[in-house]
């Protein structure tokens, strides 16, 4: 965790605390992603939570071709880099390819690489090789055990700052389920593990060709995964998910955030204590 620690050198918080990366889906515009870093910073300082920044600067992975994919990956990476300067942030993004790699990581501090992508030895190397802090996200597909061979990619090219994050496992064709038995799992391959409590909520494939969700369950993913141990949360978070460009069926209304962040604080002093 000392790695992830690092990337809080601005903040002040309490290292007990689990670490939250939260943001909304894509880069929308300017006035969202400063509205939610704003919003979101304030909260986690007033609670000593340790946090990172997320938004894609773009969204390579979507149902329908006439889905929104960003504003400009120069424009969307610009953004990051501003919130991040502005609000004294570390910020994270995903990449697609092992080409994006290099340019990304000289705006964000942690590169994330998207859950179908985390079997593709070309994209890990790449991001490996930056020496930034790389957040794999766990196949719907695999098993947190299955997840030791991204780590080992990861480290054989010589960077050991590595998380891990759940994200939920294929159930059927159109839904998703959290097995918690993942969190201490992947933790045995010595890296931090993060709970994604909302796309773990996705109903993906609809025949609509936009993605559903169960937003109303976020408290209870972040609640059960923080009484199992896991060393942070990502939460995608809007002002008002019905109208956001990308993933709204599974976003928390960020007015909803501070009152669960609360409750996820108390909890988290109590599961230190056992």
């Amino acid at each position: 965790m000392e790695f992830l620690h690092q990337l809080f050198k601005d903040q002040t918080y309490d290292k007990s605390n689990f670490v939250l990366i939260a943001g909304p889906c894509v880069v929308e515009s300017e006035e969202l992603v400063m509205e939610v870093a704003d919003k979101v910073s304030t909260i986690c300082r007033n609670l000593g939570i340790p946090y990172i920044f997320k938004a894609s600067y773009r969204k390579a992975n979507r149902t329908s071709a006439s889905s929104f994919t960003g504003i400009g990956d120069d424009n969307g990476l610009d953004l990051i880099k501003k919130v991040g300067e502005t609000y004294k942030l570390p910020t994270t993004s995903d990449i697609h390819s092992h080409d994006e790699a290099a340019p990304a990581a000289k705006y964000v501090d942690v590169l994330q690489i998207p859950a179908f992508l985390c079997r593709q030895t070309d994209i890990l190397l790449a991001a490996a090789e930056t020496g930034k802090v790389v957040n794999v996200k766990k196949g719907q597909f695999l098993s947190g055990p299955a997840m030791k061979f991204a780590v080992e990619k990861i480290r054989k090219a010589g960077n050991d700052k590595i998380v891990l994050t759940e994200r939920g496992t294929t159930f059927g064709y159109q839904d998703l389920v959290v097995d918690y038995r993942n969190i201490p799992w992947m933790q045995e391959h010595g890296t931090p593990v993060i709970m994604d409590c909302t796309h773990s909520l996705q109903q993906p494939n609809q025949t609509s060709g936009v993605t559903g969700g169960n937003p109303q369950l976020i408290g209870t993913i972040a609640k059960a995964a923080i009484a199992t141990g896991a060393n942070g949360l990502f939460i995608e978070t809007h002002p008002n998910p019905a109208i956001a460009k990308s993933d709204g069926a599974n976003m928390l209304r960020l007015d909803l955030l501070q009152g669960l962040l609360e409750q996820l604080v108390r909890i988290r002093k109590v599961v230190s204590q056992l």
